[in-house]
């Protein structure tokens, strides 16, 4: 593994071939609260501590780790909750951190994929992967295949942003040379990780979105 060195530079397009994204708070907008109040609905009183923005905690780390399956999740959260609830409720509840894709990020992937690489790296788990978040990304009647070259999830990865592992498979997988990437993410933690693997990074806020960066970078 690469000796970590952070390194910040200017964010350009000049020498990018390919185009990697965060998922969550990069393409699809969250709402951590509302996920929290509906935990808490369920009988949850502590979800507050489960809940991150870029990285859970606990049980629900654990299923974004990919160490634990879906059942083991769901048995977990109806202990924590002490009373039987369905796997359904549990599922509708952590889907409340999902608000969705605005079509024009959408449309943008879709015409990023004529001229670069374009890959997803997000922290995520098979319970929201496969119901909310393939949803959202039906809008066009596509699946989020369509959107990417190539698709990597920490469950499946068995690793998570901001450790430097993740980011040593999916170089290694999707054969890319890190100088030549431009790394989008809503965390500078996860940025500072990839930059000292050599990554090109651009931190998304609010004010400086993924359609904000290609309008003033094309």
């Amino acid at each position: 593994m690469r000796q970590l060195k952070v390194v910040r530079m200017e964010t350009s397009l000049n020498g990018i071939r390919n185009l990697m994204f965060d998922l969550g708070g990069v393409i699809i907008d969250l709402d951590r609260q509302r996920c929290v109040d509906a935990l808490v609905a369920l009988g949850d009183s502590h979800a507050d501590e489960l809940l991150g923005l870029s990285m859970q905690k606990g049980e629900f780390m654990k299923l974004e780790e990919g160490k634990i399956s879906a059942a083991d999740f769901y048995n977990e959260m109806r202990r924590r909750i002490g009373r039987p609830v369905s796997d359904n409720e549990i599922a509708d509840a952590i889907n409340e951190l999902l608000i969705g894709i605005p079509v024009e990020r959408l449309r943008l992937l879709r015409e990023l994929k004529q001229h670069f690489k374009v890959i997803l790296l997000s922290n995520t788990n098979s319970i929201m992967f496969d119901t909310k978040i393939a949803d959202c990304f039906a809008q066009e009647g596509l699946s989020v295949s369509h959107y990417f070259d190539d698709i990597f999830l920490s469950y499946r990865l068995k690793a998570c942003k901001p450790h430097a592992d993740i980011f040593e498979k999916v170089i290694a997988q999707a054969q890319i040379i890190p100088e030549e990437t431009l790394f989008f993410d809503d965390s500078q933690q996860n940025l500072d990780t990839a930059a000292a693997l050599g990554f090109k990074t651009y931190l998304v806020t609010p004010d400086r979105d993924i359609l904000s960066f290609f309008k003033t970078n094309r």
